[in-house]
């Protein structure tokens, strides 16, 4: 028996790390490697809607409406390419530049009997 184990230190010692250090080791790399693609996983699509609001947000900002006859253009035509009118500046058109009285609409309220 101690010639077995004079003649086999190296594979003793070897198996002694093995079995002991590397499942100690080996699992906490599994399970922050699994952490780590499962973040991923959640990551990825959430950075992919961030991106497609942010371009959906640059184009909602360079569209146009005729005043004339209510087509949508993209870009900075100055005549409409549907009846020729010309567009004004968006800053004209913007909803946000309106008095309050004129986009409020008054209600009246009635007694139904």
């Amino acid at each position: 028996m101690n010639y077995f184990l004079k003649a086999n230190k190296n594979f003793l010692t070897y198996s002694l790390i093995i079995l002991i250090v590397l499942p100690i080791f080996g699992i906490n790399f599994f399970i922050s490697f699994l952490g780590k693609i499962l973040l991923l996983l959640f990551l990825i699509p959430l950075l992919l809607v961030i991106l497609v609001l942010i371009g959906f947000n640059f184009y909602k900002s360079k569209i146009n409406t005729c005043n004339s006859c209510g087509s949508i253009s993209l870009g900075s035509n100055e005549t409409c390419m549907n009846c020729g009118a010309n567009i004004e500046n968006i800053s004209n058109n913007n909803q946000f530049n309106k008095k309050p009285s004129e986009s409020t609409i008054e209600v009246k309220a009635e007694e139904v009997k």
